[in-house]
């Protein structure tokens, strides 16, 4: 009997059915843990993860401080679109991963678009 799939992951379904990363384009996929946020960009023809940052990467741990959680995300945000861009990566499809676009997800994604990457 297979088991119920609920919330997040049942919308993370309906909007992979949607979103999905190519060369052109690849997927900005976002997932949150209590403490700490995750950015990869996949390209999905391959399978590759294309960049990665987050909360724990070398160039930001601990360097939050006194940062709320949100103001964190932001940094995430900030430094995935810089190591996009040094790969050349401009025009990227967002994934909300079933959270709602909002907090942190939207700081991250908003702080990604300042930052240069378009979506």
């Amino acid at each position: 009997m297979g088991m119920r799939i609920v919330g997040r992951e049942r919308r993370k379904l309906r909007i992979r059915k949607k979103v999905n990363g190519t060369g052109e384009r690849p997927r900005l996929s976002v997932f949150r843990s209590a403490r700490h946020i995750y950015a990869q960009v996949i390209d999905d023809a391959t399978g590759q993860t294309l960049a990665a940052a987050s909360t724990l990467s070398k160039d930001l741990k601990g360097q939050f401080g006194e940062d709320t959680k949100t103001d964190a995300a932001k940094k995430v945000g900030q430094l995935i679109a810089k190591i996009c861009k040094e790969k050349g990566i401009i025009k990227i499809v967002f994934d909300r991963n079933g959270y709602l676009y909002h907090g942190r997800i939207g700081a991250l994604a908003q702080a990604a678009r300042e930052a240069g990457l378009e979506f």
